[in-house]
């Protein structure tokens, strides 16, 4: 009888041992789970040497820089960080995302090119003490697109600058949109970033035929941004030139005076009207591109 209940209590020690042990194991666990968990709170993220975490440096070198003069700048670490989030918010199409002021073709015989080029630097050393904008002409393919991308993309990466990149024609069909009643945008949503954002590139302007309701958007964009003293960079095809007087109606469709004025190229102020081509001229300096369709050479070149 004795031996059976010793037999039992020693049981029931080994059991209790038993559940001892694994009760040690789960606490150990759970203290070494405790211990990464304040070892990765514990272990100090990445700081910049430059600014040591604070984001601002001192302007200039410490050689130039006396006790009483301890101006500040941001840092470039900010600059970069806040440069990447703006260039993904700025809506430059994937077909021009390699599109930089240093990729840009300016010599041999893309050589009528490098005074647009040099506007185009400019443009981006002067932002934004001198904010007037630039409304770049050419015929297609000469670079107008690749050389506003390149600005744009300067002024986000470089100072930190908020930029938008609209086609004229996606810009309209998104508004147009707006006015069904099965999309929740309305037309304030689209027109909000257009009309606040710092530098706006508006692509290819007049490239929708114009009609009164075209003209009234046009207007309603650059007045606003006019008004608000907002850049522009503005490319188009068409020349600057005023709009053409209209045939009027008792002429023939036939008659040699209306295939004249068909076969004569649009100027800007037929598609855009004269009010808003001479609201262009006050808010943009012109920089012009002729050079030979850089498209038409390649696809050549491609077949030799």
């Amino acid at each position: 009888m004795g031996s059976k209940m010793g037999e039992t209590k020693l049981d029931e020690t080994k059991m209790d041992g038993s559940r001892m042990e694994v009760v040690q194991t789960e606490g150990t666990k759970l203290d070494a789970v405790k211990m990464d968990r304040t070892q990765a709170i514990k272990t100090p993220p990445e700081v910049c040497p430059l600014c040591e975490g604070t984001g601002w440096k001192t302007a200039g070198t410490r050689a130039t820089v006396s006790n009483n003069d301890r101006r500040v700048t941001r840092c470039d670490c900010q600059l970069r960080t806040r440069g990447q989030s703006l260039l993904a918010a700025a809506r430059i199409p994937r077909r021009y995302e390699h599109c930089e002021l240093s990729n840009f073709e300016f010599d041999g015989p893309y050589r009528s090119l490098a005074p647009a080029r040099m506007a185009a630097c400019k443009f981006v050393e002067e932002y934004p003490i001198d904010k007037t904008g630039l409304l770049v002409i050419g015929t297609i393919g000469v670079g107008k697109t690749h050389l506003a991308v390149g600005m744009i993309k300067e002024l986000i990466l470089g100072k930190g600058i908020a930029c938008l990149f609209y086609d004229y024609r996606e810009l309209l069909k998104q508004i147009q949109n707006s006015y069904n009643d099965s999309v929740k945008t309305t037309e304030l949503d689209v027109l909000r970033p257009v009309f606040e954002i710092e530098v706006l590139v508006l692509d290819e302007l007049g490239a929708v035929r114009p009609t009164e309701w075209v003209w009234d958007t046009v207007s309603l964009i650059l007045n606003t941004r006019y008004n608000d003293n907002r850049t522009t960079i503005i490319t188009t095809n068409y020349p600057n030139l005023p709009e053409r007087d209209r045939l009027s109606s008792n002429v023939s469709s036939r008659s040699s005076e209306a295939a004249k004025y068909a076969a004569e190229r649009e100027s800007l102020g037929d598609r855009i009207g004269d009010r808003m081509r001479s609201r262009l001229l006050e808010m943009c300096r012109i920089v012009t591109m002729e050079s030979q369709d850089y498209r038409e050479r390649v696809k050549s070149a491609s077949f030799r």
